[in-house]
């Protein structure tokens, strides 16, 4: 079934499958996309980041760019705040309890490895004890070796705004990468998923990339991401194994 025959099954009008113009455009808050923010003084005072939950068994995943989180050392004080809106955090805060990023990223800044998993939890105090995140927000799911040319909608969180924004093009893939064309995804926006099989009743998609790779995810014209091969699958294992 088709993304057109899958919504006119559902009684919902499509969206253009292409942004027009090829533009970034305030959207919709969607519960499992938030942005990262670093409090403190190693990190930006506003939000520099986003992210998003994506399946695991565990439910408290959250996958965004390798640079968001190691930069020659991992960030602290990293605070996840999914649905975030206007200074409202409906969901709550999540901080990791575990971050997996590739050796490669992290010994040599590889452009092909800027992919990061986070394992995340409440903070003490801060909600029932065991709550797993994606029980309150749901979760996007994960595709690994995507080819390109899949409809896709990349959202992200610009520092300097409250609320997110996304656009609709087609991919293209290249060695290592995955490439978006659409202007408007400035600082803010890395991590970011691009989804793909959007469902028009929920709004979860499937993420085939994030926002990052290349130049750490491009330009103000096109966005890239590091393409979800057999590597990241196998960086998506290791993060959803306990003890690995």
């Amino acid at each position: 079934m088709t993304a057109g025959q899958e919504t006119a099954v559902r009684g919902k009008p499509a969206e253009p499958p292409v942004s027009q113009p090829l533009q970034a455009a305030p959207t919709a808050v969607s519960a499992p996309i938030g942005p990262l923010f670093s409090p403190g003084n190693d990190g930006d005072a506003d939000h520099h980041c986003t992210a998003s939950v994506v399946h695991s068994a565990a439910r408290d995943l959250v996958v965004t760019a390798a640079h968001c989180v190691y930069d020659g050392g991992f960030r602290t004080n990293l605070v996840f705040a999914p649905g975030y809106h206007d200074g409202v955090v409906p969901y709550g805060v999540w901080v990791p309890s575990r971050i997996v990023v590739d050796p490669r990223w992290a010994d040599g800044r590889d452009e092909d490895h800027d992919v990061a998993f986070l394992r995340v939890r409440r903070p003490r105090g801060s909600g029932p004890a065991g709550q797993r995140v994606e029980d309150l927000t749901g979760a996007e799911r994960i595709r690994f070796s995507p080819p390109g040319g899949l409809p896709t909608r990349t959202v992200g969180y610009p520092d300097d705004r409250e609320t997110p924004v996304s656009c609709r093009n087609t991919t293209t893939a290249g060695p290592g990468q995955l490439r978006f064309d659409c202007a408007g995804f400035p600082n803010g926006t890395s991590g970011g998923p691009m989804l793909t099989a959007v469902d028009p009743g929920t709004g979860l998609g499937t993420v085939t990339g994030v926002i990052g790779g290349l130049d750490e995810g491009g330009d103000d014209e096109t966005s890239y991401s590091s393409w979800f091969g057999p590597d990241i699958a196998a960086l998506y294992r290791r993060a959803t194994t306990d003890g690995a």
